[in-house]
């Protein structure tokens, strides 16, 4: 090879790292800016919040005086709202998942679903609140109610569970279903035992994402009949007299945090929006909970996979 040659790959070498490192530099400024954005967010609103975070604010109602309101009635209402929300959506999100991928025959029909099922995850919230008040509050006569909350919500997150767990499955190896079936195993036992936790990750993964959106949303939960303000508690299951029923408070008015916030920040007075920057950093806290949880149980699912 000519030495001018070499030199000409050299200079082309040299060219493409400079590519790589100006791409490396924007690459990582992009991640500043939105890091640093987040950051001085969440600074913020510690700073406006963080002196109305203590145990009294916690355990109390909201008031009309910004000293002695609370979020009791807010963070119990997210709460339970979020347990009816992952009851509904996570069966039915991976089995909808697992059975698109595994079992469904490809034809027009399934397309026509996946199809479906991919833009239904880009619809605007508002619409499924309107779904929700259309069927549960209307047509099914569920009332503006905790469980009526939960299934709008499942049915907001419904196609980010979908959608995650098929393209989790996707990513399995071919031969480990090839090496199932060559054992004797039928369909089912290759998704129960091999399918589904290889793929658990990326299943958490999009219920993670799911429910961090869910817990956030307010305009679906102000159609179908979040109130603003609460001062009293679903019934306890088995407490009262007469004794309340095990599932009485899926029916109860409710409210959450963001439907309190929103209330808060409508006030003119400081006081308030205080009250909102510290329920705002209750959310976050609540949702980084969620991540974490869903965090351990994939590193319990992956642990027991190795052994």
């Amino acid at each position: 090879m000519q030495e001018n040659d070499l030199q000409a790959i050299r200079a082309l070498i040299a060219t493409h790292k400079r590519w790589d490192w100006a791409f490396g530099v924007l690459g990582l400024a992009c991640l500043m800016l939105g890091v640093l954005t987040l950051v001085a967010l969440f600074s913020d609103m510690w700073m406006a919040g963080a002196e109305r975070l203590n145990l009294d604010f916690m355990t109390s109602f909201p008031s009309r005086r910004a000293g002695q309101a609370g979020i009791l009635a807010a963070w119990v209402g997210s709460v339970l709202v979020m347990l009816v929300t992952a009851a509904v959506a996570i069966p039915l999100g991976v089995a909808a998942g697992v059975y698109l991928e595994e079992y469904a025959p490809k034809n027009w029909m399934t397309d026509i679903i996946e199809i479906n099922v991919s833009n239904l995850a880009g619809v605007p919230s508002i619409v499924y609140g309107l779904l929700g008040l259309g069927m549960f509050v209307y047509t099914f006569g569920l009332g503006r109610s905790i469980l009526t909350a939960g299934l709008t919500l499942a049915l907001l997150i419904l196609p980010v569970v979908i959608v995650a767990t098929r393209e989790s499955i996707r990513s399995i190896p071919q031969m480990i279903r090839e090496g199932a079936y060559a054992c004797g195993a039928t369909t089912w036992q290759t998704v129960r035992d091999h399918i589904v936790p290889y793929s658990s990750a990326g299943i958490l993964t999009g219920v993670i994402i799911g429910m961090a959106r869910a817990i956030g949303e307010t305009a679906p939960l102000i159609v179908v009949g979040a109130v603003t303000f609460i001062a009293y508690l679903p019934p306890v299951p088995m407490t009262g007299e007469p004794a309340a029923g095990l599932f009485d408070w899926a029916s109860a008015a409710f409210t959450v945090l963001p439907i309190q916030m929103f209330n808060w920040t409508s006030r003119p007075d400081a006081a308030f929006h205080a009250n909102a920057a510290a329920a705002g950093l209750v959310l976050v806290c609540m949702t980084l909970l969620m991540n974490a949880t869903a965090i351990w149980l994939r590193y319990r699912l992956r642990k027991n996979i190795k052994w």
